[in-house]
């Protein structure tokens, strides 16, 4: 008897004739993930098994494959040959301790065995209560539930509970987003989201050196870093900003310079967005969060983005939702340490709350040169490649 894990997936099973390009990408993608181990991926009718892996390592496969999105679950099965007396002696290993409650359940795909799925169950849960008399069979809300899933090919699988996985659909299913990120709470989780729908995730930060830190641009590449164990390779751009951000100051209202701010950033994202190939934008805004997340705020940063969508999966979305949701893929501590990102420069202290598309628009025009130092800023990009083995 060895172990095996048992993958199981979730909406890639709807897509009909579609199905197999999920299903390939999928795959990709926990190979991907498990790149440097040493392992069989065995592919059958609705299912995936990793085996012949060192069960050493069991906690790492483990780590990994809970983070590749479209996989919605896994268990570390024992696989046997499908002969009663092993299916008992696999069963009798997961049989509970002491006075408790348990359920075997059967799933028979071979027909050649000679009893059916309820036969097989009630013999298996013979064997438990041999082992174990103070067990009490509860077929509705059992304490422990003991799975033996027979297969076509003569191997059976016994395991007994479920590993919840990433979810969502494959990485690379639904083309490529460029995410704003910076160095908050909410833009990583905001990328974190559109990679579980199946984005490829390219990444653009703007950094403001010497107003902000060399340590605040390594916070960014750190959260870039920690999203490649769920969103697979990265590539980071970072942008220099301070000669824009410094004539922002100096030529624009100070109610209205995070609006130009923001319009500025949204264009140069799109600019690299569209040259790289990225099919949106996406951003951590949140409605009502801060001044600039206002729905007349949103309006006019929409106006300076010509071609591409822009993706707000977390327009909806409080801050605790948020912050839970950082904690459970591992970005919160990063993005809670103290080094200030460039939106909080030149921080004016009443920003407009409701601007209009036309006043910004003067104001953006009042810039000097403003379109040189684009070009410029995108000439002098600095473009990070990140992966999960980084």
């Amino acid at each position: 008897m060895k172990k095996v894990l048992l993958l199981r997936c979730g909406e890639i099973f709807l897509k009909g004739k579609n199905k197999a390009f999920f299903e390939n990408k999928l795959i990709e993608n926990i190979k991907k993930a498990l790149e440097g181990l040493e392992y069989t991926f065995i592919r059958t009718q609705n299912r995936y098994y990793v085996e012949d892996y060192e069960e050493w390592l069991q906690d790492e496969f483990v780590d990994r494959l809970t983070k590749v999105f479209g996989l919605t679950s896994l268990s570390i099965a024992t696989k046997i040959k499908s002969e009663y007396e092993l299916m008992g002696q696999a069963v009798q290993e997961l049989v509970p301790q002491g006075n408790a409650s348990f359920r075997v359940s059967v799933t028979r795909a071979d027909k050649r065995l000679d009893k059916n799925s309820m036969q097989i169950a009630a013999m298996m849960g013979g064997y438990c209560l041999d082992k174990n008399p103070m067990l009490k069979v509860d077929l509705h809300k059992p304490q422990v539930e003991i799975f033996v899933d027979i297969r076509e090919k003569g191997y059976s699988y016994v395991f007994s509970g479920k590993i919840p996985c990433a979810g969502g659909m494959p990485v690379g299913t639904a083309g490529r987003g460029m995410l704003l990120l910076s160095g908050g709470f909410d833009s990583p989780v905001a990328g974190w989201r559109m990679a579980r729908r199946g984005m490829e995730i390219y990444a653009i930060h703007y950094h403001s050196y010497p107003h902000t830190s060399e340590l605040a641009k390594q916070k960014v590449v750190d959260l870039a870093q920690k999203l490649t164990k769920y969103c697979g390779n990265i590539k980071l751009f970072v942008v220099p900003f301070t000669d824009i951000q410094q004539k922002i100051h100096q030529y624009c209202r100070a109610d209205y310079m995070i609006t130009v701010m923001r319009r500025i950033m949204l264009d140069i994202a799109e600019r690299t967005a569209v040259k790289y190939g990225c099919g949106a934008l996406i951003t951590g805004e949140s409605l009502a969060q801060v001044a600039s997340q206002t729905t007349e705020s949103i309006t006019v940063t929409n106006n300076a983005v010509n071609v591409l969508p822009i993706f707000r999966p977390l327009i909806g979305m409080d801050k605790n939702e948020i912050m839970d949701t950082a904690k459970a893929i591992d970005t919160y501590a990063t993005s809670e340490l103290p080094y200030e990102d460039c939106c909080t420069v030149f921080l004016p202290k009443y920003p407009v709350i409701k601007p209009s598309i036309q006043v910004a628009v003067k104001e953006q025009s009042r810039i000097v040169n403003l379109e040189e130092s684009i070009s410029e800023a995108i000439e002098n990009v600095e473009v990070i490649s990140l992966s999960p083995l980084n």
